[in-house]
C-alpha cells in the first residue's frame, strides 16, 4: 500500500501538470509576496519607532489607498492571465501587445487616484481622529495616491514574466524594491546620512520612489532587444481598442472582486471594534496571524491562474485541471500543518504580541486569541480551496462569476449579519467570526463546485480564431528618436 501511494507521488511530482512544476512556479511568486510582507512589516515598525502619531494615521491612510487601488490593481494584473493564454496558443506577438494595454490602462487608475488625493482632508476629517493625526493621514494618502501609478504599471509590466513562467524575474525585482524601500524609509523617516527627516512623509515617499524603481526595472527588461524583437514588446504599443476591451471585460471584474473583498474585511474589523477595544486588539491579532499561511497562498494562487492559462492556450485543458488538482494537494497539505498549529500551539504565534503588553491586559486578549486562533484553524483549509480554484477558473477568464459570488457573500454572509448582531442584537465576538468563518467556507465550496463543473474548460480571454497583426511601428525606440 505505501509502495503504491510512494509511487503514486513519485510519477506526479515529475509528470507534466505534477507537484515539481507547480512548485518551480509558486516558490519564487510566495517568496515575492513574502518581500512585499517584509516592506510592510518594516515600514510599520519605523513609523511606531517615529511617533504614536504617525504610526496611527499610516494605518487607516495606507488601507484606504491600498483599497481603492486595489481596483486598478486587480485589472492590471489580470494581464497575467493574457500573457499566459497567448504564450500557451504560440502566438508572441500578442503578448507585448496585451501589456501595452495594461499600461494605458494604469493611467486611469494613475488619474482617478490623483483626483481622489483632492478629497482627502474631508475624508479623514469624517474619520474624526485628532487634529494631528487627521493632518498625517492627509499627507502620506496624499503622497501615495500621486504615485499610483508606478505600482500598479508594475502590476501590468510584472505579468509579461509571469505569464511566461519567468517568475525568478518577478521575485528578484520585489526584492530589490524592497530593499530600496526599506534603505529610504531608514534615510527619509529619520533623517539619518544627512536626510530629510521627514517622517511620515518620507515614509510615503519611500514608497514610492521603491515604485519608480520598480517600474523602471521592468521597463528596462521589457523593451530589450530579445524581447522586443520575440514578442513585439515596443511594435505593438499602439492602443488596441479591441483588446483592450477584453482586458477591461475580463480584468475588471477581478478588480471589482479585490476591491470589495478588502471594503468587506474592512468594515468586519470596524464592526467588530464595537465590541470592545479588547475584542478588536484579538481580532487585529488573529488576522496578522493569519498573514503567516495567507501570503504564501497568494503567490499559490498565481502559480494556479498562470498554469491553467498556459495550457488552456495549449488547448490542453486536461492538464490545466491536472495543475490545478496537484496545487490543491500541496496547499492542502501545507494548511493543514499550519491549522494544526494555530490549534495546538497557539502560544507560540500569541506569545510575541505579549512580550510589550500590559501583562493584565494582554490576558484577556489572549483568551479571545485562543478561540480566534481556532477559527482560523477551521476557515484555513477552506481558504486553501478558495485560493486554489477561484484562481483556477479566474485563469481561464471565469471573472465575472468570481465577483458576484464573492461580492453576494461577502455582504449577505458576513458584514450585514456581524452588522446586525454588533449594534442590534449585542451578541459576543464569537458570533461576528461565526459569520465571517462561514464566509470563507462558503467561497471554498461554491469555487470548488464550480471548477468541477467544468466550464471554464471551454473558455478563454483571448481572440478565438487567428487574427490579422496591426501594422508594426518601429522595433526599437532609439528608431524614433
Amino acid at each position: 500500500m505505501n509502495g503504491g501511494w510512494g509511487q503514486k507521488i513519485t510519477n506526479r511530482w515529475a509528470a507534466p501538470g505534477g507537484y515539481r512544476e507547480f512548485l518551480m512556479l509558486a516558490v519564487p511568486l510566495i517568496l515575492s509576496t513574502g518581500a512585499w510582507s517584509i516592506q510592510h512589516f518594516v515600514d510599520r515598525m519605523f513609523l511606531t519607532w517615529y511617533s504614536s502619531e504617525a504610526i496611527a494615521a499610516s494605518m487607516p491612510a495606507g488601507l484606504l489607498n491600498f483599497t481603492l487601488l486595489s481596483l486598478f490593481l486587480g485589472t492590471a494584473s489580470y494581464t497575467n492571465t493574457f500573457v499566459a493564454q497567448y504564450f500557451g496558443a504560440g502566438q508572441p506577438d500578442r503578448i507585448g501587445a496585451a501589456v501595452w494595454q495594461g499600461l494605458y490602462f494604469s493611467l486611469i487608475g494613475a488619474v482617478f487616484m490623483v483626483l481622489v488625493s483632492f478629497a482627502a482632508g474631508p475624508i479623514f476629517r469624517l474619520a474624526g481622529h485628532a487634529p494631528a493625526v487627521q493632518q498625517l493621514e492627509r499627507e502620506y494618502f496624499t503622497i501615495l495616491c500621486l504615485g499610483a501609478f508606478f505600482p500598479i504599471a508594475s502590476a501590468a509590466l510584472a505579468s509579461f514574466f509571469t505569464g511566461r513562467s519567468d517568475v525568478w524575474t518577478v521575485m528578484t525585482v520585489n526584492f530589490f524594491a524592497t530593499a530600496v524601500n526599506i534603505v529610504l524609509d531608514y534615510l527619509l523617516i529619520f533623517g539619518n546620512a544627512g536626510a530629510p527627516k521627514w517622517g511620515i512623509r518620507g515614509a510615503a515617499i519611500a514608497t514610492v520612489l521603491s515604485g519608480i524603481v520598480s517600474f523602471a526595472v521592468y521597463s528596462g527588461l521589457f523593451l530589450k532587444k530579445s524581447f522586443r524583437q520575440k514578442f513585439g514588446t515596443w511594435r505593438f504599443r499602439r492602443m488596441d481598442a479591441a483588446l483592450f476591451r477584453r482586458l477591461v471585460h475580463f480584468g475588471l471584474p477581478n478588480g471589482v472582486q479585490f476591491f470589495l473583498d478588502m471594503l468587506g474585511f474592512a468594515l468586519f474589523i470596524i464592526l467588530v471594534g464595537r465590541f470592545g477595544t479588547l475584542a478588536l486588539a484579538a481580532t487585529n491579532i488573529a488576522f496578522n496571524i493569519n498573514t503567516l499561511a495567507f501570503m504564501p497562498m497568494i503567490g499559490s494562487g498565481i502559480a494556479v491562474a498562470i498554469l491553467v492559462g498556459q495550457r488552456l492556450g495549449e488547448n490542453r485543458p486536461g492538464l490545466a485541471e491536472r495543475s490545478v488538482w496537484s496545487a490543491a494537494h500541496l496547499t492542502f497539505c501545507y494548511m493543514s500543518v499550519v491549522a494544526a498549529a494555530y490549534v495546538v500551539l497557539p502560544d507560540l504565534f500569541l506569545t510575541p504580541f505579549g512580550k510589550q503588553a500590559d501583562p493584565e491586559t494582554f490576558v484577556q486578549i489572549h483568551r479571545y486569541g485562543v478561540v480566534l486562533l481556532r477559527f482560523v484553524a477551521f476557515y484555513s483549509l477552506f481558504d486553501a480551496m478558495n485560493i486554489v480554484f477561484a484562481n483556477a477558473i479566474k485563469g481561464a477568464g471565469d471573472t465575472r462569476f468570481v465577483m458576484k459570488v464573492a461580492v453576494l457573500l461577502s455582504w449577505l454572509v458576513m458584514v450585514i449579519p456581524t452588522y446586525l448582531v454588533s449594534v442590534w442584537l449585542h451578541w459576543s465576538l464569537f458570533a461576528a467570526w461565526g459569520f465571517a468563518t462561514a464566509y470563507i467556507v462558503l467561497l471554498g465550496i461554491i469555487f470548488l463546485l464550480r471548477f468541477l463543473r467544468g466550464k471554464w474548460k471551454e473558455m478563454r480571454v483571448i481572440e478565438e480564431q487567428a487574427f490579422a497583426a496591426p501594422v508594426a511601428l518601429p522595433d526599437a525606440p532609439s528608431a524614433e528618436l
